[in-house]
């Protein structure tokens, strides 16, 4: 029996190790891959300082369940993903463009992280109101016109102490009535991130 346990404590230390050896070559594969491709996401992608931030407000709540409007090529998907591999979570994330969308599955397949997303092609107007949630984080990215929409559509299927981010708020894209809208929701305490040129509003659920 003693030698029993200590096989079974053995084996628990190295399962402990693998999955930190796992976790650990996660990382160094997105790392490099977000090192080489830094100044190529030109396509209605996120800024990297942007995607860090967001990756960092998932990593330090422990989110583990995201809604992304807007996956464009995948920049900011890839920094969502990443903070799920390390909470255990998954990204639900919406794009109309095809084109898009599969540039989007290729560059996370290369960055190891397609396991942590389920992607959706369609349109985010109508996909947003059949999605059941609930979630525990949104970024939303897409046509700023709709952004209050989304708003409506989404921030009831947000958990409460759930975050919801918008991007594009100090640049001009975002509309006015839309921030306006938002700050003035009891329901929700939001600040602006300034750090980078487009701006990201963040929104805590009370």
């Amino acid at each position: 029996m003693k030698y029993l346990m200590i096989l079974i404590a053995l084996i628990s230390c190295l399962s402990i190790q693998s999955e930190a050896q796992t976790q650990a070559e996660i990382d160094t594969k997105v790392e490099n891959f977000l090192r080489e491709h830094k100044n190529e996401w030109h396509d209605l992608n996120v800024p990297y300082v942007d995607g860090q931030t967001l990756h960092n407000i998932i990593v330090s709540h422990g989110y583990t369940s995201a809604l992304e409007i807007g996956t464009s090529t995948g920049h900011s998907t890839i920094w969502l993903a990443w903070a799920m591999s390390k909470t255990g979570g998954k990204v639900v994330t919406l794009e109309r463009n095809e084109n898009r969308h599969k540039q989007a599955l290729k560059n996370l397949e290369e960055a190891g992280l397609l396991k942590y997303v389920e992607a959706h092609l369609g349109n985010a107007h109508e996909m947003v109101k059949t999605l059941s949630g609930p979630f525990d984080f949104v970024f939303s990215d897409a046509d700023k016109d709709w952004y209050k929409q989304y708003f409506i559509d989404v921030s009831p299927k947000l958990k409460p102490k759930g975050c919801y981010t918008t991007h594009n708020v100090i640049d001009g894209n975002a509309p006015q009535e839309y921030l306006d809208f938002v700050l003035a929701d009891k329901k929700f305490e939001t600040t602006i991130d300034r750090k980078s040129r487009s701006g990201i509003m963040i929104s805590y659920k009370k």
